[in-house]
C-alpha cells in the first residue's frame, strides 16, 4: 500500500505517454504563433501577454509534456478569455482570422485536452497563480498604452465607478477569481477526476 502511494505521488500530474495526444500541443502552437506573427507585423507584440494568447503556448507545452495541471490552467483561462474577446474585440472591430484561431480554437483543444486530462478541485487556484503571474508580467513588460491584462489602468468605461486603479484592480482580481472557481467548477462536474479507490 504505501508502495502503491510513493509511486502516485512522484508520476502525478502527468499523464501517461500518448504520442497522438502530444502531437495535439503543435495545433495551439500554431494559434499562438499566428497570433505573434500578427501583432509583429503591426508593432505591438505586448499583446502576446493577454491570458488567452499566452494561454495557447501554455496549453501547447501542457500537451507537449502531458502536464495536466498545465492543460486545466490553460483550458480554465479560455474560457473567460473567450468571453472578454467576444465582448471586447469581437463586438467593437470584427473577427480576425489570427484572434479567431487564438480564441475559438484554442477553447476548442483546450477542452478536448481537458476531456483527457481531466478537472480537478486545486485547478482554479493554479489558474488565479497564473493570472497573478501573467498581471505582474504585463505590468512591468508591455506599454502602458496597450493596457495588456487591463494590468496599467482602469478599463475604458469604468473611470467613474473606481477612484483609483487599485481600487478598480482589487475588484477585478476578486471577479476573477470568483470567475477562474465557477469554471474550475462547472469543468469539474462536466470532466471529473477519477477517485482514486
Amino acid at each position: 500500500m504505501e508502495n502503491r502511494r510513493a509511486k502516485f505521488s512522484l508520476s502525478e500530474g502527468i499523464l501517461k505517454p500518448n504520442v497522438h495526444f502530444r502531437l495535439l500541443g503543435f495545433v495551439p502552437l500554431a494559434f499562438f504563433m499566428t497570433q505573434a506573427i500578427h501583432y509583429w507585423k503591426i508593432n505591438e507584440l505586448g499583446h502576446m501577454l493577454w491570458m488567452c494568447n499566452i494561454g495557447n503556448l501554455l496549453l501547447a507545452i501542457g500537451l507537449f509534456l502531458e502536464h495536466k495541471v498545465l492543460i486545466r490552467v490553460a483550458t480554465i483561462w479560455m474560457i473567460p478569455g473567450f468571453v472578454v474577446w467576444v465582448v471586447y474585440v469581437v463586438a467593437a472591430w470584427g473577427m480576425f482570422f489570427s484572434s479567431t484561431l487564438a480564441h475559438a480554437g484554442g477553447l476548442t483543444i483546450g477542452l478536448i485536452a481537458v476531456k483527457r486530462a481531466r478537472m480537478d478541485s486545486a485547478a482554479w487556484r493554479y489558474a488565479f497563480g497564473w493570472y497573478l503571474v501573467i498581471q505582474i508580467l504585463s505590468r512591468f513588460a508591455t506599454p502602458t498604452e496597450l493596457n495588456v491584462n487591463v494590468s496599467q489602468q482602469v478599463q475604458p468605461g469604468w473611470e467613474t465607478a473606481f477612484g483609483s486603479y487599485w481600487q478598480f484592480w482589487s475588484v477585478l482580481t476578486i471577479g476573477v477569481a470568483v470567475s477562474l472557481w465557477m469554471v474550475g467548477l462547472v469543468l469539474r462536474r462536466l470532466y471529473p477526476e477519477p477517485s482514486l479507490r
